[in-house]
């Protein structure tokens, strides 16, 4: 079946009879790619049979599909004719794990982040009646996304509309980690509500055949229509905004998934269609373990398990030891995370210490002001939360963290580049959104040792503070290299004359590699650790210009407000004696590949980083 789906809307050629065979050919074409390249199973595994009833139900690309996240989107790709793309998934120069407007027509939204595609699609709805267009358009939405506040505020707007607009509820009980909250209980009891759903249909007709007294009787229960509701099912959240509610709908039956799709279509105004879902769907493995087949690396497909071994601790296996460690030494100390448990490290916290751990859903804004509470009341709160989604949280932490000096930690994982994700998820922009905040200090590790003395030093700050550590095993040398941390004071590793390298976190690797190199080929040169990127270490850099004409910082963030602008502004407005040469990315979105491959094309890798310094040297001492 799959080999006749070439372009768009083939899928509407098949027989009714063909499609279930269909959906178990993309299953087993999904697992057989993904466990090659890496990527997210569970997630797609889910919604094969919901992207087949879509396609079949709607026209692309005139009708608009938004997926919320878009991670779940691999179906919808081969389904448009991207099957041979599969081959080159999130390498670099390959086809994205996302949608992407430029990949395809068909691709209504660039989406990475969740909770934005009612947003969209209502945007979408706007224009398309503005400018007297007819098509439908549909947001696919998960029950994760869901405890997502931005959700809310889309539903609040769409209750006033008229005209049609579907968003389609995936309900698999899941985000990344197991639902929390209140709108996990309200979809719980909406799946084991179908007796609503047939009242529903039949009260109106039913009434409406009594001779003289219908239209009075239909009047009447209209006026009581809330409790009814009430009564049938408990908080009937939807219908009492204005939204149209159908469903439960069983998501894995094709032919009943387009039934409902074909009535949402016909019906005027916002109408959400609330699908059950099983995330990992057709393959045990996932089944059983959703959360660790979210987003995977490659795996061996009989047994699930990881293709390549893991040897040493990740920085998040780091973080999550040291935060078991601190939570038995003080009472005080409370972790939160948005709903990324396993993600950041913080499921044995968890555990341990289970009325000092907070999920909050995937509501990072909420989580950062949720911090500051637990911080003006009296408690050492630590948010772990990746970089790309600290993002969300940039008013709270300026208003309610900053501005407050209260001490929260913000441990900001997979900062710098992240890889195979692409655009949406590097971590490349917390050092330029942090370190512009007042009160912040923000920090950086070179390895596994400071990270832990780094989260220590952090819960003992009075103050806010942020840690930014990198995906990945974490560094292990340089281990006898750990004076302690103390305030805003860098760390000499190496100490010489005419070129000097001030490296911050996870470049520090690099940076040796790079010292080693230029020292090859016969310049000399020291080598700092900054620790700090907020406050930068100012009497270092007075240091530095003594015996330095050269000083090179290294960051993988972007360039612009970031650590390595910081120092070449000090020299500056000091006036010293000493050229700066920031080593960053460049000011621009960076597409998806492995983490060599990307450093190597920014020409932030070791060889690149030492043709760089060597020719700004060679040329700053021929103008001396």
């Amino acid at each position: 079946m799959l080999e006749r789906i070439r372009k768009e809307n083939d899928v509407k050629k098949l027989d009714k009879e063909e499609l279930k065979p269909l959906a178990q050919e993309i299953r087993q074409f999904l697992i057989e790619k993904i466990s090659r390249t890496g990527g997210h199973l569970a997630s797609n595994l889910g919604v094969v049979e919901l992207t087949i009833a879509i396609h079949r139900v709607f026209t692309l690309p005139e009708d608009k599909i938004i997926w919320d996240v878009g991670h779940q989107a691999y179906t919808h790709k081969l389904l448009t004719g991207r099957r041979d793309g599969f081959d080159t998934l999130r390498k670099y120069g390959g086809m994205s794990g996302f949608p992407k407007r430029a990949e395809s027509d068909c691709d209504a939204f660039d989406t990475g982040h969740s909770s934005t595609s009612i947003s969209v699609g209502l945007g979408y709805v706007a224009a398309r009646d503005i400018q007297g267009e007819n098509y439908h358009v549909v947001s696919v939405i998960g029950d994760g996304s869901m405890t997502g506040g931005m959700a809310y505020e889309a539903l609040n707007n769409a209750s006033r509309l008229k005209k049609n607009f579907i968003i389609v509820l995936n309900d698999n009980h899941m985000s990344i980690s197991e639902n929390v909250g209140g709108m996990s209980r309200l979809l719980a009891s909406l799946r084991t509500a179908d007796l609503y759903t047939g009242l529903k249909k039949g009260v109106a007709s039913t009434l409406n055949k009594v001779p003289g007294a219908g239209d009075m009787l239909t009047r009447q229960i209209r006026k009581t229509k809330s409790s009814i509701k009430q009564l049938v099912v408990p908080g009937m959240f939807f219908e009492e905004m204005g939204i149209t509610y159908l469903g439960p709908v069983p998501g894995h039956d094709i032919s009943a998934l387009c039934r409902a799709l074909e009535e949402a279509s016909k019906l005027d105004g916002p109408v959400l269609l609330h699908v059950l879902t099983k995330k990992g769907k057709g393959y045990p493995p996932a089944e059983r373990e959703p959360a660790r087949f979210h987003g995977t690396e490659p795996f061996e497909i009989d047994t699930g398990e990881p293709v390549t071994k893991k040897e040493k601790d990740t920085y998040t296996d780091v973080f999550g030891k040291v935060m078991c460690d601190i939570g038995k030494k003080n009472p005080k100390v409370a972790a939160v995370t948005a709903a990324m448990a396993d993600g950041t490290g913080l499921t044995e916290f968890g555990q341990r210490y289970p009325e000092r751990f907070f999920d909050v859903g995937i509501a990072e804004g909420h989580g950062v002001t949720f911090a500051a509470g637990l911080a003006a009341g009296g408690m050492k709160p630590v948010f772990a939360v990746y970089s790309s989604f600290l993002q969300r949280g940039y008013d709270q932490i300026i208003h309610d963290v900053g501005l407050q000096k209260l001490p929260v930690v913000l441990a900001v994982d997979r900062a710098g580049l992240v890889g195979s994700d692409g655009e949406t998820h590097q971590g490349i922009f917390d050092l330029s959104y942090l370190c512009g905040i007042p009160n912040m200090t923000v920090l950086a590790p070179k390895n596994r040792w400071e990270l832990a003395d780094m989260i220590r030093f952090a819960v003992d700050f009075d103050g806010p503070s942020a840690i930014r550590y990198p995906r990945g095993t974490a560094y292990d040398e340089y281990g006898t290299y750990r004076a302690p941390v103390v305030y805003g004071k860098s760390e000499w590793i190496y100490e010489e004359e005419d070129i000097a390298i001030l490296s911050l976190g996870h470049m520090f690797e690099e940076a040796v590699k790079t010292r080693r190199m230029i020292r090859e080929i016969g310049y000399a040169c020291s080598l700092v650790n900054a620790r700090f990127a907020r406050p930068i270490d100012t009497e270092m850099i007075d240091e530095l210009a003594k015996r330095h004409r050269l000083l090179v910082t290294m960051e993988e963030n972007i360039s612009c407000g970031g650590f390595g602008e910081q120092v070449r502004s000090y020299v500056s407005e000091r006036k010293l004696d000493m050229r700066v040469l920031v080593l960053a990315l460049p000011d621009d979105y960076i597409e998806h590949g492995s983490v060599e491959k990307l450093r190597r094309e920014v020409m932030l890798d070791a060889s690149a980083m030492v043709r760089r310094i060597v020719t700004e040297y060679i040329t700053l001492r021929g103008k001396v």
